[in-house]
């Protein structure tokens, strides 16, 4: 029997529920690189029934966290640094194709009023702990979202979603203790802000873009100096199912 409308809202929302519990459990790593995982031995874990978590399973293996064994089942992905490095700079690539877009398809300045209080708002405060560092990678994500919408293509937001579901990928890939570690970061990261902002305002699409791309390598170098670090190690999404 068909389900009803509001019926199927509910049974997407279980799913959607579903990936968001088991993405958290396999980047804090409650299941190790190389695990296998099947709908009946989740399905008491997660309480719920067979078939969101597995679509839930299926999902996260489209999003590259999980590989879909032949035998069935799944079994939690492992990376190599050199993955994990390519996925930063092939989100810079993104990134940087999305700052010379905005610069290109600006209509208005008026568009720009958000990125540019945006700018401001990414100044960390001081001085620098947990909270304050939260609330600054909050904010970086809604500049990068914004850059990402100015863009106006719905094939590269894709793009960049795709990427993104890798956490070591992500904007928000920084650690506290990068920070902490070198206090210039946040200011370096805040000029590239101002400077991207201003390069797309004077529609100066190969400056944007040269910008996002320099700009990401922040990323990648405090994840490569994260990583070497068992302290910092710890603090990184998913850092378990990287191999060394």
């Amino acid at each position: 029997m068909p389900r009803v409308p509001h019926e199927e809202g509910s049974f997407d929302r279980q799913t959607d529920r579903l990936v968001f519990l088991l993405r958290e459990r396999v980047l804090q790593g409650e299941f190790t690189a190389g695990e296998r995982l099947t709908e009946l031995g989740l399905v008491p874990l997660l309480g719920a029934s067979r078939t969101p978590v597995r679509l839930a399973l299926e999902r996260l293996s489209h999003d590259g966290l999980l590989d879909a064994l032949p035998s069935g089942g799944f079994r939690v992905r492992s990376f190599t640094l050199a993955e994990v490095l390519d996925a930063v700079e092939i989100r810079g690539v993104l990134e940087g194709t999305a700052a010379r877009f905005a610069a290109e398809r600006l209509e208005s300045a008026a568009e720009l009023a958000h990125l540019k209080s945006l700018v401001e708002q990414t100044a960390i405060e001081t001085p620098i702990t947990a909270e304050t560092f939260a609330r600054y990678l909050e904010k970086n994500d809604r500049f990068h979202a914004e850059i990402w919408r100015l863009a106006k293509s719905a094939a590269l937001m894709r793009a960049l979603e795709t990427i993104c579901k890798l956490p070591f990928a992500a904007p928000g890939s920084l650690v506290f203790t990068d920070a902490d570690r070198d206090p210039s970061i946040r200011f370096i990261a805040m000029e590239h802000h101002r400077a991207i902002s201003e390069a797309i305002e004077q529609r100066a699409g190969a400056r944007a873009e040269a910008l996002a791309r320099e700009h990401s390598r922040i990323s990648r170098r405090n994840l490569e100096w994260a990583l070497q670090q068992d302290e910092a190690a710890r603090r990184v999404p998913g850092a378990s199912l990287i191999t060394m």
